[in-house]
């Protein structure tokens, strides 16, 4: 499955030997809750058609090194235990050793009422030796014919690991799939990766397992043949009703802060029409106003460029507008499935009526300048998303949107307050979300060079876990009415046009010689929207709507 018939060894010597403490289990803040019943949300098991799995996230430590010359650290291999009767793992688990015990593996069982001529699962013929060093070996496990594996397995001496250890899977029940984050990386010797299904969101079924994937081969850049799961039962038995849903909303939302000195609030988007917001079609002079539930937006189609909406053309109605109502305030949930269906990702959106324009620095000479206009924008939507697992209900990870990508950040490294709830900030006029207080540089991290993201805990915020709507949920097949402004896929503002760019170059002549050419670097990487803005459109119209999150 994986094309390597060859085996490497640590023949170089390169590896440091250590005797490491074991990582210790990453827990939430708080014990989980009593979920309300109903479906298969949080029973412990997941059914995908010919497959039933479950979640394993107890393991035993097989063995651990640390590579003098890897830029990753040491890595710890475990093997997943407690697993339930009548199951089988794909493989073990690999993980940097330096972090808090935080993964999982999926086992199977064959589904009950399952009739088919070749089992879905089979026992491998042999394994391949790949990879070995003095207290390390990883075993490729070799499946029989119409079948493929979905894992390593790693022993601590040259004994070939029992046939039984792991089952390889039918190869109509998987889908292929792709590297992920670099757990280890030795050069020209072995690389370690997590793995990701190549297509993801909400109608995609590809489920990874959690194992790791090895790879010995030196071309790196060579397509690799991975797989996972694929979900051929995709009825979304194992995703929340309403109740629960908002039992997860009550558990996890997140407390939302603004910077001490933000000016520009947000608001509901109800409170954002009220307050005299026009609508604008190409080709008229003046605008509408919008109606309180915008029920006289144009419904569907696409951004064609033919309307958007604008402030009120009064100057002080239109700067308190801009200034936004932290009181109407709310989050707009949407529910979707993730990972195959066997996640939810509870996206929740800020709207907030204006952004404002940015702060160029450079750190290191404490040199920071608000621009004058650039990055001003009508009508700002930004995002954070939760993942939690469908296994159990727990908050597995949360997606923290930055402007033009974002991050997702594991449980284990967030900020938690009031129990099992993260905290989220929103940057200062660009309202970007991050983890944790500080300041955040869109360009050069390194230099300390770019457009800056201040971040803090202020008297000002949003509590998510009470101030939300739920604006869709598909899969719940009609259950939760989408508003009618949801369906407005123009721009909630006009398009700003400013000539950045000069602002910038008036930057750059007042820095000395020797940092001006770092700077004008890291300058002709920023995004073209810096230097002129089309109106943003709603939560609708973006990537991640139907697909997963942009990183």
């Amino acid at each position: 499955m994986f094309g390597f018939d060859f085996c490497c060894s640590d023949k170089d010597g390169e590896l440091n030997y250590l005797l490491v403490e074991e990582p210790k289990p990453f827990f939430l803040p708080s014990p989980l809750p009593q979920w309300p019943q109903g479906q298969g949300f949080a029973t412990g098991r997941i059914n995908i058609g010919e497959l039933e799995l479950a979640m394993i996230k107890d393991f035993e430590i097989i063995s651990s090194y640390t590579p003098k010359k890897s830029k990753t650290g040491g890595v710890t291999f475990y093997k997943p235990v407690s697993i339930p009767d009548g199951f089988f793992t794909f493989g073990h688990y690999s993980q940097q050793t330096d972090q808090p015990l935080r993964g999982y593996v999926l086992v199977a069982r064959t589904a009950q009422n399952t009739e088919t001529t070749y089992p879905p699962l089979k026992t491998p013929l042999r394994y391949d030796l790949i990879w070995f060093s003095e207290t390390v070996y990883v075993w490729q496990p070799i499946p029989p014919e119409g079948y493929r594996c979905l894992g390593f397995a790693v022993t601590v001496d040259e004994t070939e690991p029992d046939v039984e250890e792991v089952r390889c899977v039918r190869d109509d029940l998987t889908e292929n799939c792709e590297v992920d984050d670099v757990i280890l990386e030795i050069s020209k010797s072995l690389k370690l990766w997590n793995t990701k299904a190549c297509k993801t969101g909400i109608f995609c079924r590809g489920v990874t397992v959690g194992t790791f994937f090895c790879s010995t081969d030196t071309n790196f850049d060579d397509e690799l043949d991975i797989c996972c799961l694929r979900n051929v039962n995709f009825n979304h038995e194992a995703m929340p009703n309403l109740e629960q849903v908002e039992a997860l909303i009550d558990h996890y939302g997140p407390t939302v802060y603004f910077h001490p000195d933000e000016v520009y609030l947000p608001s509901s988007v109800q409170w954002f029409f009220d307050n005299g917001t026009l609508l604008f079609k190409k080709g008229k002079e003046n605008g509408i106003p919008v109606e309180s539930g915008g029920s006289n937006l144009p419904q569907g189609g696409k951004n064609d460029g033919e309307y958007w909406l604008d402030l009120p053309e009064d100057t002080n109605d239109e700067t308190l507008v801009k200034n936004g109502n932290l009181e109407s305030a709310e989050l707009y949930v949407h529910v979707k499935p993730a990972l195959g269906g066997t996640f939810t990702d509870i996206a929740m959106w800020i709207f907030c009526p204006f952004n404002g324009p940015v702060t160029f620095t450079v750190e290191f000479l404490n040199i920071n300048i608000e621009m004058n206009r650039v990055g001003e924008h009508v009508g700002d939507w930004e995002h954070f998303t939760l993942r939690i697992s469908n296994f159990n209900g727990e908050l597995w990870s949360v997606y923290f949107s930055e402007h033009s990508g974002g991050e997702w950040v594991d449980a284990s490294n967030l900020e938690f307050i009031d129990g099992n709830k993260p905290t989220v900030y929103s940057s200062k006029c660009g309202h970007a979300s991050f983890p944790n207080a500080g300041t955040y540089i869109q360009g050069s991290t390194k230099l300390g060079i770019g457009i800056k993201n201040d971040v803090d805990k202020s008297d000002k915020f949003i509590d998510a876990s009470k101030r939300y709507k739920i604006i869709a949920a598909e899969y719940l097949r009609g259950v939760v009415e989408e508003p009618d402004w949801l369906q407005y896929m123009r721009e909630w503002g006009p398009t700003v046009l400013y000539d950045g760019r000069s602002e910038l170059e008036k930057i750059l002549k007042h820095l000395p010689i020797f940092i001006r050419l770092a700077v004008e670097t890291v300058v002709d990487f920023f995004p073209m929207e810096l230097y002129g803005e089309a109106g943003p459109t709603g939560p609708k119209e973006k990537d991640n709507w139907y697909g997963d999150e942009r990183c």
